[in-house]
C-alpha cells in the first residue's frame, strides 16, 4: 500500500470478524513497528500479548470499569478528563449517571476479550526523557518515545490485512492491571491495542483541514493553506 494512502486510511477500527490472527503474524506486525523512532533511541516499550482467557476478562472488566464514566463526561457534553475543564461539572455528570446503573457499553467494550489481538503496551519508565516531568502542570512529553511505536504497529497491521484502534481507558486502572501483566512499579500503562481482521475498512476518514490546525509565526497568526 502507497504510504499516503495508508495514513490518510487508516482509522480506528473495533469490528473484527471472528477469523484468527497467528502469532506469526503478530510478530510480523511487530517487527515492522519496532523502528518506530523514540528518545535517545532507547526504545522503552514492552508489549505483552495477552492470549490467556482468564486474563482477557479482568482485562475487560478493568476497562469497563471506567468506560461507564467516560460515557457519562461524554453525554454531559464535556471532554473526559481533560486536563483543563470544568471539575465541578464533571463531578455533576458522574453523579447523575452512577444511580441509574450504567450505561450500554457497546460491542466492543462489552467484548474486549475476545477480540482476535489484544497486546498491552507498557512503557518503561526509566528509559522516557519526560523534559517536562517537573512542571505543575499535566505532562505528556514522555509519550512522545511510545506512542510513535503504537502507531507504526496500527500502520504495519494494515499490511497483514489488519486493522485496530489503541485504547487508553485501561490507564483508569493502572495499578490493577500492571498486576495482572506483572509489571513492575517502573513501568507504566501506554495503552491496550486491539487488532483483527476489519468487517469494514475505514476509506473515507474525517478530519480537520490544514488551515484549521496550523498558523504563521503565532497561535493567533495567519492561517497555512494547504
Amino acid at each position: 500500500m502507497d504510504l499516503t494512502e495508508a495514513l490518510r486510511t487508516t482509522g480506528a477500527v473495533r469490528e473484527f470478524t471472528d477469523e484468527a490472527v497467528g502469532d506469526d503474524v503478530v510478530a510480523r506486525v511487530l517487527e515492522t513497528a519496532r523502528f518506530a523512532p523514540s528518545g535517545g533511541n532507547r526504545q522503552g516499550w514492552r508489549v505483552v500479548l495477552v492470549k490467556d482467557p482468564a486474563t482477557r476478562r479482568r482485562l475487560r472488566d478493568l476497562y469497563l470499569a471506567g468506560w461507564d464514566d467516560y460515557l457519562a463526561m461524554t453525554m454531559a457534553g464535556l471532554t473526559p478528563w481533560a486536563p483543563v475543564t470544568d471539575r465541578d461539572a464533571e463531578a455533576r455528570a458522574l453523579a447523575a449517571a452512577r444511580p441509574e446503573g450504567g450505561h450500554e457499553p457497546g460491542p466492543f467494550a462489552a467484548h474486549l476479550d475476545t477480540v482476535p489481538v489484544l497486546l498491552a503496551v507498557l512503557a518503561d519508565l526509566r528509559a522516557l526523557a519526560a523534559v517536562d516531568r517537573d512542571f505543575d502542570r499535566y505532562t505528556f512529553a514522555g509519550g512522545a518515545s511510545v506512542y510513535p511505536f503504537v502507531w507504526s504497529v496500527l500502520l504495519a497491521a494494515r499490511t497483514e490485512g489488519l486493522a485496530g484502534v489503541m485504547t487508553t481507558m485501561s490507564i483508569r486502572r493502572e495499578p490493577e492491571v500492571l498486576a495482572l501483566l506483572g509489571a513492575p512499579d517502573h513501568f507504566a500503562l501506554a495503552t491496550v491495542v486491539a487488532l483483527g481482521h476489519p468487517v469494514h475498512q475505514p476509506r473515507r476518514l474525517t478530519r480537520a483541514t490544514v488551515p484549521d490546525f496550523t498558523t504563521i509565526d503565532r497561535l493567533d497568526g495567519p492561517p497555512l493553506e494547504a
